[in-house]
């Protein structure tokens, strides 16, 4: 399924929310949460990946991986945990409205 435009970022966040990843890691938690229904495009994470580290949402440093390759492993910062915590409860709020326009048994 197609992410819904402006979702993008703040599930980053989230999956940043538990431990700092490189690019391959994030897709793959995204994947796995969502059992498969959420794909994640390469080029736009990358896309997102940078605006976030331009906002200071995020931090990023080089490091290697399990199988021994250097990658780039993303952070949340304070000012992205911030923005995670109140990008969540608008997207909560608006989901919760579309879910009882949508449920709605009567005109």
């Amino acid at each position: 399924m197609a992410l819904l435009k402006g979702t993008l970022d703040v599930l980053v966040l989230k999956t940043l929310s538990w431990a700092p990843m490189h690019a391959f890691e994030i897709t793959t938690w995204l994947e796995s949460r969502s059992t498969g229904r959420i794909v994640v495009d390469d080029a736009a994470l990358l896309q997102a990946l940078h605006r976030m580290e331009e906002r200071k949402l995020i931090a990023a440093e080089w490091g290697i991986t399990k199988n021994g390759r250097r990658a780039r492993y993303y952070k949340l910062t304070t000012t992205g945990r911030a923005h995670l915590r109140a990008e969540s409860e608008r997207l909560v709020d608006h989901f919760d409205a579309l879910t009882s326009v949508l449920e709605s048994k009567k005109a």
